[in-house]
């Protein structure tokens, strides 16, 4: 998850600056991150109600072109993602290792994926864009 010490304190300015050219900004990454962990959590729950249940993908780069993630506060999304990585640990604690082996289908190729296997995957994904930033705050030394 997105620590709150290393965002909390950037200025408008700079949770408004691309990580990259052409990249979202710090603030569009960090809503990013709580609708893409929603989106996971809610897939976890299909997994374990439906049969191999064929995800809704969505198009995250339009996402994040939204109003909110270009414009909201971020104390929205570090909230969203505190609770809901709480509740999804919680959820997760409770799972069997055949509960953990169950997939759903994720539309681009029809690739099973595992639950098992997309818990690395959004582990990953927090620390990937954490990285981001981290490395945007060293580079224009705003720290």
């Amino acid at each position: 998850m997105i620590k709150f010490q290393l965002v909390i304190n950037l200025t408008n300015e700079q949770l408004d600056t691309p990580y990259r050219s052409g990249g979202w900004t710090v603030r569009q990454m960090i809503h990013h991150l709580a609708d893409s962990h929603h989106n996971s959590y809610t897939r976890f729950k299909w997994v374990l109600t439906e049969d191999k249940p064929v995800i809704k993908a969505y198009y995250e780069d339009r996402w994040a072109e939204l109003h909110d993630s270009k414009s909201a506060p971020i104390l929205l999304s570090l909230n969203v993602l505190t609770a809901l990585h709480a509740k999804w640990i919680y959820f997760l604690k409770g799972l069997s290792s055949e509960e953990l082996k169950q997939v759903f289908i994720h539309p681009d190729g029809n690739q099973k994926v595992p639950l098992a296997e997309n818990i690395g995957i959004y582990a990953w994904h927090c620390k990937h864009h954490y990285a981001h930033i981290n490395n945007l705050i060293k580079r224009m030394e705003w720290k």
